[in-house]
């Protein structure tokens, strides 16, 4: 959303920003309606799931997290730039399938596999965001697009080419036990069992933080979010930022999907459904505004970690899963709903 820069403020107005205190600023930053919501949901499972207490079942709280959280860091980024990708949970399994048939059908080394579906995930994001940018097309309906022709073709291609809704298992494969090690491997601090996926996401959430803050390509993001005449008005290269927002979600898919097919050594053609809306919530939760311009990738991180919290907490308490999605809308809708408070008082005070 673009802004009005006036010449000459007024001595008083500079003064407010100067003074403004260390709480205010912190009150104003996109995350903190989502790590009071996150505080919050947790202090809830602490105190009506005694299992949900112990340190392992944290551990599994943080592994659910980071396998929805990793695909929801790009998400947040191009939600930031302004565009949507609905089609990013199918993508997730698309990548899977690839790898998994192609290194299965051809007896070709596992890594193999891997860096076809890599190519494949970004020639998604890079169709998804060409469309976006050359048509004029809303991204929403791009994405939906894509959505449906993936999830047929997860399914025709993979009925063709094995016989069945899922593919062989590839644990006999050359390559599998380093492709695993790297995508899906555990360590052990303590007693206590942690999945490589959390270093991942923790890696990424660094990497994408540092390009949102510190770089111009973070400036851009958030131009091209704002005010997308305004960004190109002066000299913002638009249509690459965007193309490479909607890639940066392919190769998230991608690497979620690696990680998949090596935890399960096979992958069902229609899993992932519905992934993608867990993605944008955690990315909303986490602050960043559907309208674009505003976000913050730690903001979608906490959001991530809700949802995980969420996801687990319900078993650790014992409750009927029949009311599974019942008790994470009303949960996350309360995020929402406090995260848009603080950002509101957060305004009024400036």
């Amino acid at each position: 959303m673009s802004q009005t820069v006036e010449v000459g403020t007024p001595p008083a107005r500079d003064e407010r920003v100067a003074t403004k205190s260390p709480f205010a600023r912190l009150m104003a930053r996109p995350e903190v309606g989502a790590l009071a919501g996150a505080i919050v949901i947790y202090l809830i499972f602490f105190a009506v799931a005694p299992p949900f207490r112990d340190v392992n079942s944290l551990a599994t709280v943080l592994y659910v997290s980071s396998t929805y959280g990793i695909p929801a860091v790009a998400v947040a980024l191009l939600m930031i730039g302004g565009e949507f990708d609905l089609s990013a949970g199918v993508a997730v399994t698309s990548s899977a399938l690839v790898a998994s048939m192609f290194s299965y059908q051809f007896s070709a080394n596992m890594w193999i596999g891997v860096l076809v579906a890599l190519v494949v995930a970004l020639a998604i994001g890079f169709i998804n965001g060409y469309l976006v940018v050359k048509t004029g097309i809303p991204s929403f309906l791009v994405t939906l697009g894509t959505f449906f022709m993936l999830r047929g073709l997860n399914l025709a291609i993979t009925k063709i080419v094995t016989g069945n809704v899922g593919t062989n298992d590839v644990s006999d494969i050359d390559g599998f036990a380093s492709a695993q090690k790297v995508f899906a491997s555990q360590f052990t601090v303590g007693n206590v069992a942690i999945r490589i996926t959390l270093l991942w996401w923790i890696l990424f959430i660094v990497i994408a933080t540092w390009i949102l803050l510190r770089t111009h390509i973070g400036n851009w993001i958030f131009a091209v979010g704002g005010s997308a005449p305004s960004s190109r008005a002066v000299g913002v290269p638009l249509n690459k930022v965007k193309i490479g927002l909607f890639m940066a979600v392919g190769f998230m898919a991608w690497f979620t999907g690696m990680h998949i097919l090596f935890a399960f050594n096979t992958v069902q053609s229609g899993i992932g459904i519905g992934n993608e809306f867990i993605y944008i919530v955690a990315a909303v939760v986490g602050g960043c505004l559907l309208t674009g311009g505003y976000g913050s990738v730690i903001g979608a991180a906490i959001g991530a970690f809700i949802f995980g919290m969420t996801n687990q907490g319900i078993v650790y308490a014992g409750w009927n899963p029949d009311w599974f999605f019942f008790f994470l809308g009303a949960l996350l809708l309360g995020a929402i709903l406090l995260n848009t408070y603080i950002r509101r008082r957060a305004e009024a005070s400036r």
